[in-house]
């Protein structure tokens, strides 16, 4: 039997991060860049959720905050997989 994912547990990480790990630390977007070595448009599309978490980014995040890697890059295949799901859903109801 295959357990489905619910889509509530599909959070975006970077909006998770935003909310859960730079904020809490007083910084903003820049700050967040800044720290990371990263450009403030790539931690800005990750923070808001319009960018996917990569392993380079999960791996600065690690050594910067402590939030271990690999939670982050599995939140990004769960979201990554809900969204996959209702796609696939769309298309075949298109199709029907």
């Amino acid at each position: 039997m295959a357990i489905k994912l619910h889509s509530s547990f599909a959070v975006h990480p970077g909006e998770w991060l935003r909310t859960e790990v730079v904020e809490p630390h007083g910084m903003s977007v820049t700050g967040a860049a800044e720290r990371l070595h990263v450009s403030r448009q790539a931690m800005s599309g990750l923070l808001n959720g319009r960018a996917a978490l990569s392993a380079d980014m999960a791996v600065r995040f690690e050594q910067a905050f402590g939030v271990r890697a690999e939670t982050m890059l599995r939140m990004q295949v769960a979201h990554d997989l809900v969204a996959a799901r209702a796609r696939v859903s769309e298309v075949v109801r298109a199709g029907a």
